[in-house]
């Protein structure tokens, strides 16, 4: 891996410039403004303690957000003595007039320590193959870092270990080794999973495609020119654009095998059309530009996955008892991973992971609310179309139910699989939209065993998603969400709004303080 250096050059004196002009009037350009960048920056330093800044640190731009009264919302990447600090990205929020309005960060203060390293890269690399359980495995990357986890903070080298798991989904293993021990603290896959097989169809659908060479393509040239790809059984490559001569894709069962980019194609339409109308996000990095979908990935595979790698969605057709994994909320959820991949970059592990899995489920949920199809309406159930029993993979209103998620927060939940600590946020988020008790949706509890009203979908998800791009940093853990919403509330609301005491109960309901 490298990392991309932003350097500033610096423009030569034109060859041949005449010493003297003849007299003329001089128009003096009023100097540039200064960037938003380096006006966070400034203030950063102004306010070293609560944004954890110490001697050597330097910064880059992420991006910025700004809102409509004008405040900017910059997010940075931290370096120490040259070295990017993982767990070190950081909002600076700043108000009209260049005002302070705080910093978003994980860190619990400055940062001290060698930078020179007693293992050599290669030690470290052959350390991380011990991490990864791929097969085929090769090393794709390594970089010296910062991990800053919390108070135990430690040069490291990042490793990207690349390979096969056994379930033949590909694996991109992030492995982080201390670099003076060479002991491994810590790994999380870049390739972000639902978990499960999917199978369901969306009916009959419009979907966006170009006439090229006399054959028309699943080519969505409205939504950023998303396409999707046949990979007819492979496990690699972008696969083969999927056309027709007429127009018409798939006929709506599975002797078509066209059937089911029909549904990964229109999940990607109304994931984008989702994001674009509820929050003005055009694509997943906002840049107006789609990725692309690949079907029919190796052969009996129950799984579907987000890779930041190809920027792409993946699905599998699915094995017994299974059906293909391109339903609504697949598509929303696998995209989402990307989406939150480009703003708070949720590390896939612990409760940072979590909370990155349960971003996906709030707004695949959310999608199937917004596509309003027939085929699947909307529903707090995750993945109920993917198996043939009708059994869903989770449950929002009550998450054990699935018989390994959490309910409510607990100093354990962090050690739970991602797929089983999103629970505590899926429950929250359920009780902010809908409320506890019985509703037409679920009957779902609180742990404090307080009354919770819900504010319904709209706000709730606007409340997550603001905290997600404006305030949420990659190791953000249950506690920093709290913290996160209730900030988005207060934005959206007010801190004295319905809105932000909803936030507040749901939390305490589902026992994170």
């Amino acid at each position: 891996m490298s990392i991309r250096r932003i350097t500033p050059v610096l423009g030569a004196a034109v060859a041949g410039a005449a010493l003297f002009a003849a007299a003329s009037p001089v128009a003096f350009a009023a100097p540039a403004a200064p960037s938003p960048f380096t006006r966070a920056v400034a203030q950063l330093k102004s306010h070293a303690a609560p944004g954890a800044v110490s001697a050597g640190q330097s910064f880059t731009l992420r991006n910025v957000q700004t809102d409509a009264d004008g405040t900017e919302h910059v997010r940075v990447n931290r370096y120490y003595q040259g070295l990017p600090v993982l767990g070190g990205d950081t909002v600076v929020h700043l108000g009209k007039g260049n005002s302070w309005k705080g910093v978003s960060h994980a860190l619990r203060g400055g940062l001290t320590l060698s930078t020179t390293p007693r293992l050599s890269a290669a030690q470290a690399a052959t350390a991380a193959l011990g991490a990864s359980r791929a097969a085929s495995q090769h090393i794709d990357g390594t970089q010296l870092v910062v991990d800053a986890d919390g108070a135990d903070t430690a040069l490291a080298y990042e490793v990207v270990v690349s390979g096969v798991a056994a379930d033949r989904l590909p694996s991109e293993l992030h492995v982080l080794v201390d670099a003076q021990t060479g002991r491994v603290r810590d790994a999380w896959d870049a390739v972000q999973t639902d978990g499960v097989g999917h199978g369901f169809h969306n009916g009959d659908v419009a979907v966006g495609t170009v006439l090229s060479g006399g054959t028309y393509q699943l080519n969505d040239s409205a939504r950023g020119g998303h396409k999707t790809y046949d990979l007819f059984g492979a496990t690699t490559g972008t696969g083969t654009l999927v056309t027709s001569t007429s127009n018409v894709f798939g006929n709506g069962t599975l002797s078509d095998r066209n059937s089911t980019a029909v549904d990964a194609h229109y999940g990607a339409a109304m994931t984008w059309d989702f994001y674009k109308n509820t929050f003005g996000r055009t694509g997943i990095r906002n840049d107006g530009v789609a990725a692309y979908s690949r079907v029919h990935y190796s052969s009996g595979y129950t799984n579907a996955f987000w890779s930041d790698s190809c920027f792409c969605m993946t699905y599998g057709d699915g094995g017994t008892g299974w059906t293909p994994l391109t339903s609504l909320d697949v598509a929303g959820h696998e995209m989402s991973h990307g989406v939150t991949s480009n703003t708070a970059g949720l590390r896939y592990s612990g409760e940072s992971g979590g909370l990155n899995e349960a971003t996906s489920d709030i707004f695949g949920t959310l999608v199937e609310f917004y596509a309003g199809n027939a085929n699947d309406p909307g529903d707090y159930l995750i993945g109920e179309e993917l198996q043939t029993s009708g059994a869903p993979l989770r449950y929002m209103d009550k998450p054990s139910k699935d018989g390994a998620s959490a309910d409510c927060w607990s100093s354990s939940v962090k050690r739970l699989d991602v797929h089983y600590s999103s629970g505590v946020a899926n429950h929250f988020f359920y009780l902010l939209a809908v409320g506890s008790g019985t509703s037409s949706w679920g009957t779902s509890p609180t742990c404090n065993g307080a009354t919770v009203t819900g504010i319904g979908n709209a706000k709730a998800g606007a409340i997550w998603y603001r905290a997600l791009t404006v305030y949420m940093t990659s190791r953000t853990a249950y506690s920093g969400a709290r913290t996160a919403t209730l900030s988005a509330a207060a934005d959206l609301y007010g801190s004295g709004s319905t809105e932000y005491a909803t936030v507040a109960a749901a939390w305490s309901a589902v026992s994170v303080s």
